[in-house]
């Protein structure tokens, strides 16, 4: 019986001593890829334009202008213009350096500023006067806030608020084709009223047409009086980008709105046309109100901010002491800028208003 087991144990040996069949090797997968990742602050999203490309197509949009000026008024406006520009650039440098902070003067964004004062100041403004200004916009307006980006108010419209300081210098204004020296006095220069000075007192300018404010064949300063060049630079800074027509098409609109309501006494179609080509609302509207520091950011509060501009503007004109009021509504408008864009800010995608207690 034993070695019954035992032939039984030698056949099962061989069977149970048979090594498995190999599995089948798994695939090879492909290596996995290696990432090289760099960690960095916001902003994540960079685009081809900087602070000095946009302020290099501003001053490109003014050009229009400048060129008119000298056409105008002679040489001394671009003189004025340059030593302006030449002034913003050299206190900024001079802050920066002081304070020992980077330098910021190749973003020209001063040049830009002391262009704009240029624009708003009377082509017989002292040198003296308009550096002073230049000090005022650069170091007090824009540096002492922070610099760029900082600043809660347009630099050029403040110091243009600063320089009536010396009222007589800022409200001398020159008839377009006189000899203007570009250096020295001018006090025997030829000097008129604005059209904005006729309309002040309800009555429509004498000897000066709507196509001559167009054009710019008419007295104010350097900057404002040809608005047909100042649009030609506007629509530059909208098909470059640059600007968005939101803001200066509101603004304009409020103000031909309110002087077609009430034209005082004339005639509608014509007392709106000189209320919008005279004075320096063209020059405002595309180039001041459009400032990105100073302007709202949101949709409806760039609609607040414009027509509140134009009403401030016609209010000034209509009641004010001063028959410009374009610098001022804009100030009193950047002043404000905060509140439009708390008003402005458009609801969360899928974020539900909560209801006070007492709400149904």
């Amino acid at each position: 019986m034993d070695t019954n087991i035992e032939k039984k144990a030698d056949q099962a040996t061989p069977a149970a001593a048979q090594p498995a069949a190999p599995k089948p090797a798994a695939p090879k997968s492909a290596p996995a890829p290696s990432y090289n990742l760099t960690v960095s602050v916001s902003p994540h999203v960079h685009s081809a334009e900087s602070t000095r490309s946009i302020m290099l197509d501003v001053l490109i949009a003014l050009m229009p202008a400048l060129i008119g000026a000298c056409f105008f008024f002679g040489m001394r406006a671009l003189t004025l213009t340059a030593v302006s520009a030449a002034g913003c650039v050299f206190f900024e440098w001079v802050y920066r350096k002081a304070m020992k902070l980077d330098c910021t003067v190749g973003d020209c964004s001063a040049i830009v500023t002391g262009v704009l004062l240029a624009f708003v100041c009377p082509v017989t403004t002292p040198y003296w006067t308009i550096l002073i200004g230049d000090a005022f916009a650069i170091l007090l307006v824009k540096q002492l806030f922070g610099g760029i980006g900082q600043n809660f108010m347009n630099p050029a419209l403040a110091a243009r608020a600063f320089m009536f300081s010396w009222a007589v210098i800022m409200t001398t204004w020159v008839v377009p084709g006189t000899a203007v020296s570009v250096f020295g006095a001018n006090a025997d220069a030829t000097t008129a009223a604005t059209a904005l000075s006729y309309m002040h007192t309800g009555a429509l300018p004498d000897g000066i047409s709507l196509s001559s404010l167009f054009t710019g064949f008419a007295g104010g300063c350097l900057g404002e009086t040809s608005a047909m060049l100042l649009l030609i630079g506007g629509v530059y800074l909208v098909l470059r980008k640059v600007i968005s027509p939101r803001i200066p098409l509101v603004y304009i609109a409020t103000v031909a709105v309110l002087t077609f309501l009430f034209p005082q006494g004339n005639d509608r179609l014509v007392w709106m046309g000189y209320q919008l080509f005279g004075g320096g609302l063209m020059l405002g509207a595309i180039f001041m109100a459009t400032d990105y520091v100073t302007s709202p950011v949101t949709k409806n509060g760039q609609l607040i901010y414009a027509i509140g501009c134009g009403l401030i503007t016609v209010f000034i004109r209509y009641f004010g002491s001063y028959a410009e009021g374009v610098s001022y509504s804009i100030l009193l408008m950047n002043a404000c800028v905060f509140l439009f864009d708390k008003l402005g800010r458009p609801q969360r995608f899928g974020v539900l208003k909560t209801k006070k207690e007492g709400e149904r």
